[in-house]
């Protein structure tokens, strides 16, 4: 590691659950690979409803991880948190729990909550309450998987959770650099979860228009930037990082995935749904993310973009980075990986991390598949469409916008 990078914050494990694949390595081939996770929604029936599909992560079996006990006080959401951090501190090779004075934290962000639960205890509580589990409330709120987290691997320092609906990953991320430097902690393990695959949610979600109905053709129908895109596809799962202070990395030999190098917070202000229509807000925190990160954009060599295949998200994004960046834009790479796992929510952010820290490890950026026909309002920028791209990724942009106008961008670099 660099002089100039001794006092960074630095990620040195991974973990993920995902629509494609168990665990980290399994992931990252299929994306390069351009395999899509998207299939028709096996978690409940939903025969008549307009949307069909889903990206669901397969063959967990939660019996494989948990006992009995365990399983019965805690959400789908709060397992795969669980799982991925296990493989993120098993990747890292850090001891994390025992001891009440070490400096370890958990930050593990979610944008729904124990969405399935409250369904499913809302049912029973209508048949018979004495049916709703002692354990309902507190396996559904939301800083139940950074506690879950917390009590596998006995972290005794500060435990958070937020949520800043899709761009909640990503920002796990960011506070925990903030975390790390304000002394708080030495190791954080940080990021995004989530699990709501259920009729209601379906529902919601299409009548607000929001979700692709390409259900007959399920692997073609997240569409980032093309001109046929018509909807976002959902997702769930999970991804942790085992993220430290460089000096402790270096301390105990241990060999960096890349740097947390700043970021940047912006509201939109405007709308509980709809983004700003100018993209202002999107460009100020790109701006303020490279400006905090000490990075110019003739810096940034990949963006892993939030790119929902939505018809105003792709066109303000796609517009934010010409218009922050100028002729670098042309210079770089841009592809969302929504296009194979769909919109993991609360997760999505943190996949997206995960993608820049694999591709600056391998020097290979996955595609955007189905990207058969450009959108021209979404420029010309180089989506990589359909195949993976070898390429060397030194600096990287992380975008992720959330509903109600909730816009969270990192800067990732190479150590």
């Amino acid at each position: 590691m660099s002089q100039q990078h001794s006092n960074a914050v630095v990620v040195t494990g991974i973990g993920a659950l995902t629509p494609v694949g168990n665990d980290r390595e399994q992931s990252w081939s299929a994306l390069l690979a351009g395999r899509s996770g998207v299939a028709e929604i096996t978690r409940f029936d939903p025969e008549g409803m307009p949307t069909r599909i889903a990206a669901e992560v397969k063959g967990f079996v939660p019996e494989d991880h948990f006992d009995r006990k365990r399983l019965r006080r805690s959400e789908r959401f709060s397992q795969y948190a669980v799982v991925a951090a296990r493989e993120a501190v098993r990747d890292a090779g850090v001891e994390i729990g025992g001891d009440p004075q070490a400096r370890v934290g958990v930050q593990i962000n979610n944008a729904v909550a124990g969405f399935p639960g409250i369904e499913a205890s809302t049912d029973r509580m209508h048949e018979d309450p004495r049916k709703v589990s002692p354990y309902f409330v507190s396996s559904v709120i939301p800083n139940m998987p950074a506690c879950e987290v917390a009590i596998d691997l006995g972290v005794h320092g500060p435990v958070n959770a937020s949520a800043l609906a899709c761009a909640s990953g990503i920002h796990a991320l960011l506070e925990a650099r903030r975390t790390i430097l304000a002394g708080e902690a030495d190791v954080v393990l940080a990021g995004g979860t989530d699990s709501a695959i259920t009729p209601v949610m379906f529902t919601g979600l299409s009548t607000m228009g929001a979700l692709s109905t390409r259900n007959d053709a399920p692997e073609q129908a997240s569409r980032p930037f093309d001109t046929d895109r018509d909807g976002f596809v959902f997702g769930e799962g999970a991804v942790v990082f085992v993220v430290e202070s460089a000096a402790h990395a270096a301390a105990r030999g241990a060999s960096p995935y890349m740097e947390v190098s700043g970021g940047a917070l912006t509201s939109d202000a405007f709308h509980v749904s709809a983004p700003h229509p100018s993209g202002e807000h999107a460009e100020t925190a790109m701006r303020r993310a490279l400006a905090a990160a000490q990075a110019a954009p003739e810096d940034i060599d990949y963006i892993c973009a939030h790119g929902t295949a939505t018809r105003i998200n792709d066109k303000l994004e796609s517009a934010a980075v010409r218009s922050v960046l100028g002729e670098a834009a042309g210079q770089l790479l841009v592809s969302s990986p929504k296009s194979m796992v769909g919109h993991m929510i609360g997760a999505a952010g943190a996949l997206s991390a995960m993608v820049t820290a694999l591709a600056m490890r391998d020097g290979i950026v996955p595609p955007t598949i189905n990207l058969d026909t450009p959108d021209p309002e979404c420029g010309d920028l180089d989506f990589v469409p359909h195949m993976a791209r070898k390429t060397d990724v030194r600096t990287a942009l992380v975008n992720a916008f959330g509903f109600g106008g909730q816009n969270v961008v990192a800067v990732l670099r190479r150590v």
